[in-house]
């Protein structure tokens, strides 16, 4: 087996591991949050969060995992331009979304856990009160922003000749004309996100110095059992925020280095560019996990799933006395 083929092997996968993961772990969290929606007639602000984010890394397997996974296994000439257009389309909007999500929701925890006297205890009722328009101002500008993303993307050039500043993805290639316009629309895509990351860096360091706080005031005080129970469930979902953003950071850190470095050359190696889209595809299957591990609704739902199987298999297997 030569090394194309070796490489192939453990593309395929690789990419086959995350679309089975994040594919059905986004869909069980969509469904948990639906679900709860449609029982009690509403969620909580960090829970809408969650499920758009959940949503949101869902398309972004749907329209980068599955292809990969494809194209991995030899699978050629899966998209006309118009399809390779709307795919790259779509990624961007939700890989924008996913990101921004994140750090909407490590926004909203280090505002939950400020203390009344913090500057951000003002968005306390804010948040939960703007959530939806927030949301949709998100959507809407992905979308317009990334308008221009249609025109780059095509199926395949003629004579199989791939000019330079082309990414190629396996499965569709996105051209730039020159050189100023690869690196241009390079770099406005990496400070967007590093703007992001930023953010929720901040954050996240904020919360972790709010839960320092936090554990030395339990230690030498002896509050109430009510309290260290709303405290726990805070500390939790601070410390669940906290893991997403780590692991937002680190793959977006292998990412972008990637993506920096291929500014730099005029063609991309193919075994960079497929641990680079495996890095920026990977959190849509670490996310959900953590959620399903971390969020209590989503964990009853999944115990009540459990119990609903293991009743109806005692009731199959068990004969009739």
């Amino acid at each position: 087996m030569d090394t194309t083929d070796t490489r192939q092997v453990f593309k395929a996968a690789g990419f086959l591991i995350l679309t089975t993961i994040s594919i059905p772990a986004n869909i069980f969290v969509c469904y948990t949050f639906l679900r709860t929606f449609v029982k009690e007639g509403k969620l909580m602000t960090a829970d809408i969060i969650l499920c758009h984010l959940a949503f949101a890394n869902l398309m972004v397997a749907l329209m980068r995992s599955i292809p990969q996974t494809m194209a991995a296994f030899g699978y050629k000439n899966m998209f006309d331009d118009v399809g390779c257009k709307l795919t790259i389309f779509s990624f961007r909007i939700f890989r924008g979304l996913s990101i921004s999500l994140t750090c909407l929701l490590s926004t909203y925890q280090a505002v939950l856990v400020s203390p009344a006297t913090s500057r951000l205890a003002p968005l306390k009722p804010r948040i939960p009160q703007y959530l939806i328009h927030i949301i949709v101002v998100l959507y809407v500008i992905y979308c317009i922003s990334n308008s221009n993303a249609p025109l780059s993307a095509v199926a395949s050039f003629p004579n199989n000749t791939i000019p330079p500043y082309t990414f190629n993805l396996q499965f569709c290639f996105i051209k730039y004309p020159d050189y100023i316009g690869f690196m241009s629309g390079g770099l406005v895509n990496f400070f967007s996100d590093l703007l992001f990351i930023v953010l929720m860096a901040i954050m996240s360091g904020y919360i972790l110095v709010l839960l320092y706080k936090h554990s030395k005031r339990v230690k030498s005080l002896r509050s109430s059992e009510s309290s260290q129970t709303g405290a726990r469930a805070e500390v939790k979902a601070s410390q669940a925020v906290v893991t997403l953003v780590t692991l937002y950071c680190l793959f977006f850190g292998v990412d972008n280095i990637i993506y920096l470095y291929s500014l730099t050359v005029l063609r991309v190696s193919l075994l960079l560019s497929d641990i680079r889209v495996f890095f920026a595809t990977l959190y849509t299957s670490v996310c959900p996990v953590v959620v399903i591990i971390t969020n209590p609704k989503v964990k009853i739902k999944m115990k009540v799933g459990k119990q609903d199987r293991l009743g109806q298999t005692t009731n199959i297997t068990t004969p009739d006395v």
